[in-house]
C-alpha cells in the first residue's frame, strides 16, 4: 500500500511499541493524505486506543500538550510525534473545542469526528492496513475537499475548519465540494469565535502554498475574508491606472503575494497587504500616501492576529518603504538615507517585494536598477559610513557635557542633527570635528 521506507524511524517505533502492548495504533490524518499524494509530510500524527497516561508510561520523554483531549507529544531523537487517543467528541460549545471527550477503543468512531474525508485516513505501517471509511482516496483522486457528514455540523463544531478548507485547497490545488463550501458562509458566526492565534497559524501555513491567492480568494467568496482581513476585501473592484496595472487593487495584492518568494512569509505577507489602503487614499487614479497609511493599518491588523512584534515591524517597514523611487541621479547621501530609513537588514526583503509588486502588474521586469542600488549600498557599507546615531564618534554624554544639558529629548535632537550632517558628508564623522559642531547644530 505505502512504502515503509518513507516513514521516519520514530513513528514506526512508537506504533510497534504500542501494538506490542496490545494497543492498536495508526498513522492518521494529514501525514497519510500526503503520503498517498506522493509528498513528504511535515508532521507525523499517531492515533491509538491507549489512554494518555498509558502512553506516558511507555516512553521516556512525553509532553502533555493537550492531555485533556487525549493528546501527548513524544520526543524521540529523530523528532517529535503527536499521539492522540481514539475518542468521540460531545457537543462543541465555543466554536473550537468539545465540551467533553470520551475515549474509545474504536478507530472508526474516532475517524468519524474528523473534518474532511481526505484527513480521515488511518494507516498501520506494521500490518500495511489502510482504513478509509469515507472514500477519502476517491476524493484525493478527484482533488476534492469534502466535509465528513453534514458540513454545517462539522463547521459549527470548529470554526477553524472553514479556514482550513480554504488553506488546503490552495496547498493541494483542490476544489471545495459545493455543499462544503456553502457551509462556510452559513457558519461565519462560529468562525468569529476562533482565537486569533489559531487564525494566525492558518495564515502562515497558507502563505507557504505555491499560490496563496487560491485560499484567500476562496475566503473572499465565502465571506471569511471580511472577518479575517476586511481591509483586503475592501480592495476588490478598486480600479488602477490601466497603463500600469492589469488588475484591480484586490487582485494585484493577491498576485503580488503569489509572486513573492514561497519560503519567505514576511515578504509574502507584505506583498498581500502592501496596497490595502489604496481604496481610502484614491483620488482619480492616484493613491496619495497609501504606503504610509498602509503601514500604520497593517500594524493594527497584525497585532489583532497575534503576530510577533518583530514580524509586525518587518512587514510594516516593507510596506512603508515599498514605493522608493531610485534613480542613478541619487547622490551617495540619498543612498545612505535610504539605508537608514529602510534598515540594512530589510533591504533584501524590500527588493524582493519590489520584484513581486512589478510581476503583479504583469510588466516587464528590469531589475538592473536594483542591482545598481545594491552595489552602491555595498560600497557604502564597505566604507563603514555612519548610518545611525550609534555610529557617530560622539555620544549623548559628549553632548550633555558640551552644552551643559541634563538627560532628555534635547540630547537626542542634537545627535540626530549631527547624523544628518554626517549622512551628507561622511568625512565629518571624526570626534574632534563633531565636538566642535555640537554647539552649532
Amino acid at each position: 500500500m505505502l512504502d515503509k521506507t518513507h516513514f521516519p524511524f520514530g513513528a514506526i517505533d512508537i506504533i510497534r511499541t504500542l501494538k506490542g502492548k496490545g494497543y492498536p495504533a495508526f498513522l492518521v490524518g494529514g501525514c497519510v493524505r500526503d503520503l498517498l499524494l506522493g509528498t513528504l509530510p511535515d508532521e507525523w500524527d499517531i492515533t491509538t486506543s491507549a489512554k494518555p497516561e498509558e502512553v506516558c508510561k511507555l516512553f521516556d520523554k512525553v509532553i502533555p500538550t493537550g492531555i485533556e483531549y487525549g493528546t501527548v507529544t513524544i520526543l524521540l531523537p529523530d523528532g517529535q510525534y503527536e499521539v492522540t487517543t481514539f475518542r468521540s467528541d460531545e457537543k462543541y460549545i465555543d466554536g473550537r473545542h468539545p465540551s467533553n471527550v470520551r475515549f474509545t477503543d474504536d478507530i472508526h468512531q474516532d475517524l468519524s469526528r474528523r473534518d474532511f474525508t481526505i484527513n480521515a485516513l488511518a494507516y498501520d505501517p506494521i500490518e500495511k492496513k489502510l482504513i478509509d471509511d469515507f472514500n477519502g482516496q476517491k476524493d484525493l483522486a478527484d482533488k476534492v475537499i469534502r466535509a465528513i457528514g453534514d458540513p454545517v455540523e462539522r463547521f459549527s463544531e470548529d470554526g477553524l475548519r472553514s479556514i482550513r478548507a480554504c488553506r488546503l485547497a490552495a496547498k493541494l490545488g483542490f476544489t471545495i465540494e459545493e455543499k462544503t463550501f456553502e457551509a462556510i458562509t452559513k457558519t461565519l458566526a462560529v468562525t468569529q469565535k476562533v482565537a486569533p492565534e489559531r487564525v494566525h497559524d492558518e495564515i502562515i501555513k497558507l502563505l507557504s502554498a505555491q499560490k496563496p491567492s487560491i485560499g484567500f480568494d476562496l475566503m473572499s467568496k465565502s465571506g471569511l475574508l471580511k472577518i479575517i482581513l476586511p481591509k483586503l476585501e475592501d480592495c476588490r473592484d478598486v480600479e488602477q491606472p490601466p497603463e500600469f496595472h492589469k488588475y484591480d487593487v484586490y487582485w494585484h495584492n493577491l498576485q503580488a503575494c503569489d509572486a513573492a518568494p514561497q519560503n519567505n512569509p514576511i515578504v509574502r505577507l507584505a506583498a498581500l497587504l502592501h496596497d490595502i489602503e489604496k481604496p481610502s487614499c484614491k483620488v482619480d487614479y492616484t493613491f496619495y500616501g497609501h504606503d504610509q497609511k498602509g503601514a500604520e493599518t497593517v500594524k493594527n491588523v497584525l497585532q489583532r492576529l497575534k503576530f510577533s512584534n518583530r514580524d509586525i515591524d518587518q512587514v510594516a517597514g516593507l510596506i512603508e518603504n515599498h514605493m522608493f523611487d531610485y534613480s542613478s541621479k541619487w547622490g551617495d547621501a540619498a543612498v545612505r538615507r535610504f539605508i537608514r530609513r529602510a534598515g540594512l537588514e530589510n533591504i533584501a526583503n524590500l527588493f524582493a517585494l519590489r520584484i513581486a509588486d512589478t510581476k503583479a502588474m504583469e510588466r516587464e521586469i528590469d531589475s538592473g536598477y536594483l542591482a545598481e542600488l545594491q552595489a552602491r549600498i555595498d560600497k557604502i557599507i564597505a566604507e563603514q559610513n555612519a548610518l545611525h546615531v550609534k555610529d557617530l564618534k560622539v555620544n549623548g554624554k559628549d553632548v550633555m557635557q558640551t552644552l551643559n544639558l541634563s538627560p532628555g529629548p534635547e540630547v537626542g535632537k542634537v545627535l540626530t542633527a549631527l547624523l544628518e550632517k554626517v549622512l551628507d558628508n561622511p568625512a565629518l564623522n571624526e570626534r574632534e570635528k563633531l565636538l566642535k559642531m555640537i554647539r552649532d547644530v
